[in-house]
């Protein structure tokens, strides 16, 4: 079956999880691959299978060889104990999934895939071509472009937002998630990709030492109840996906990063993944 033949699939037994981002009103039909809502507004489903549902083009951060070398690091396993903790924190039940900032889709496709289930995921990034990599995931997630702060899903339409190393709109959160739900957030630590962070930068350098502790009291602001557990180890780097590594994160394009040539690089065999994972029960 084509894309866009399984992404209507996907929209029509699920049309009541969308509104319309313009007028913010419920689609009420799907006419020739175009979702239709009830002033009329349409947003085409493309041949990749995904929507667009912004109102203007946007450049996204994110260029294609940086989304492909995250791939492939992150198919390698880079992320597969953070997806791991997530999936200990869901209930065995069949869930709804949003994966707030995508990119190119392996954390969702690996959640679906690790617990096997009838669970409905979506994804969306405000890169277009994040997106257009992530519907060639091995997965029953349907993925699309969005604004984090305008999503087009209806009130109380999710039991789990998963947001990993993005953004955050908390009172758009806050609308989408069900009574009962859980809001995931995983923020990097300063100990995060150290390993590499040593080898670009010089020590006086601000790129080489960094704090997300704003980011954890805002969530804490928004949430006093919330839950905190500290996540750390050890990722063994496969042969040959050391540029990969680098190419994926900011941190070659950042002011004072060194030349690294191929010797270096390749002699960087593990590297520090440590994360703060948040949880908000509704």
């Amino acid at each position: 079956m084509k894309k866009i033949e399984l992404a209507q699939n996907f929209i029509t037994d699920n049309l009541d999880l969308f509104k319309c981002p313009i007028c913010g009103n419920g689609f009420v039909e799907l006419v020739n691959h175009s979702m239709v809502c009830v002033n009329q507004h349409n947003f085409d489903i493309s041949k990749k299978g995904t929507v667009y549902f912004l109102q203007k083009q946007f450049k996204a951060e994110y260029d294609t060889a940086m989304l492909n070398s995250r791939r492939n690091i992150l198919q390698a396993g880079l992320f597969d104990p953070i997806i791991e903790f997530i999936n200990d924190k869901l209930d065995d039940k069949e869930e709804t999934i949003l994966d707030v900032g995508c990119g190119e889709g392996t954390p969702l496709a690996k959640l679906l895939n690790l617990r096997n289930n009838q669970d409905i995921g979506i994804g969306f990034d405000i890169s277009k071509d994040g997106i257009n990599l992530a519907t060639n995931q091995n997965a029953k997630a349907f993925f699309c472009v969005a604004d984090l702060a305008r999503l087009p899903f209806t009130d109380h339409s999710f039991s789990t937002i998963v947001d990993l190393f993005s953004p955050s709109a908390y009172e758009e959160f806050n609308r989408v998630i069900k009574p009962g739900g859980k809001l995931i957030k995983i923020v990097p630590n300063s100990d995060y990709l150290k390993e590499l962070r040593e080898l670009l930068y010089d020590v006086d350098n601000s790129n080489r030492h960094y704090s997300n502790q704003k980011v954890v009291d805002l969530f804490a602001q928004h949430y006093p109840d919330f839950e905190q557990t500290e996540l750390s180890y050890q990722f063994k780097i496969p042969m040959g996906l050391q540029h990969d590594l680098m190419i994926m994160t900011p941190l070659h394009w950042g002011k004072g990063q060194k030349e690294l040539q191929p010797e270096a690089l390749n002699q960087l065999t593990k590297i520090t993944v440590s994360v703060t994972v948040l949880i908000k029960k509704y």
